[in-house]
């Protein structure tokens, strides 16, 4: 069998060189093209490369590139800053255990425990593994069994999630799923990532056409708008940090932009960490 690694390997060249036209990189546009992308022998040369060697590359053959190669293709296929570093890891050894639910510190969970705004921890599958009283008030995470409980799951396949972000919702969703394509690649063939990935293409029809894209994107600050339930429109700035103790997690923070967002999560009475179904519901993600 092939190393799922290296298929997406193959793939993610394979998009990048059906995304580029001649013109962009210095070639004359001939009238015989069958498609508006590249052809292979023309990444080939950009690169300095054999190209035999290069359709083993783009079949996802079990052959290893040097850095050296990694970077000439990088500039052939003018790749953006994260994009090439993707490359550089798809190409390392894959070799790994399984993957398995992280779990999260006891300190780790006392802090966020401690914040006055949102605040949840996730794993390297997306899993959301704790979360705070506020994050609770305006994500309702307890109301999901612990299977659900995944924020790609949520927004791309939950209806109110959909409803929650309103006329944004095909943005952050894009966005999400370009991010998770980074780190989705490297665990290729995992069984955990395997059965999370068809049941987002069960869910989401739009998950199935933006996967297909392969593109990908880094994990950035930013800032969201939110219809809830019953706070009404919220608009939050959020960033996430890795934890020292285990690099897997990420902890995410929503910070409240206005004076009078900030007042309504002055007001949340703190309570123990959420870590069942059982606790008071909201709607969104």
């Amino acid at each position: 069998m092939a190393d799922p690694r290296r298929v997406e390997f193959g793939d993610f060249l394979r998009s990048r060189r059906e995304k580029l036209t001649p013109k962009a990189v210095g070639l004359p546009l001939t009238s015989r093209r069958r498609t508006a992308g590249l052809r292979r022998e023309e990444v080939a040369q950009l690169a300095g490369i054999g190209v035999d060697w290069y359709i083993r590359l783009e079949q996802g053959r079990t052959v290893s590139p040097s850095v050296a190669t990694i970077d000439a293709l990088a500039r052939a296929l003018r790749l953006s800053k994260t994009e090439h570093a993707h490359l550089k890891a798809l190409a390392r050894d894959g070799a790994k255990n399984a993957f398995t639910r992280e779990i999260v510190p006891p300190p780790i969970r006392r802090m966020i425990e401690s914040l006055e705004q949102p605040a949840y921890i996730t794993g390297r599958r997306w899993d959301v593994l704790a979360w705070n009283a506020a994050a609770e008030e305006v994500f309702g995470f307890g109301q999901f069994p612990e299977e659900d409980r995944n924020t790609l799951l949520l927004v791309l396949t939950n209806k109110q999630t959909r409803k929650f972000y309103g006329a944004s919702w095909t943005d952050v969703a894009k966005r999400m799923v370009a991010m998770f394509r980074a780190t989705h690649d490297v665990w290729a063939g995992d069984p955990a990532f395997t059965e999370l990935l068809m049941r987002l293409r069960e869910g989401s029809p739009e998950f199935v056409k933006w996967w297909g894209a392969h593109d990908i994107r880094s994990t950035i600050a930013g800032r969201k708008t939110m219809n809830h339930p019953s706070k009404g429109v919220l608009q939050f700035e959020h960033t996430s940090f890795q934890a020292n103790d285990d690099p897997a997690l990420k902890l995410v923070i929503y910070t409240p932009v206005l004076a009078r967002f900030r007042a309504r999560f002055r007001r949340i009475t703190p309570r123990p960490l959420c870590r069942t179904a059982r606790c008071s519901l909201s709607r969104g993600t």
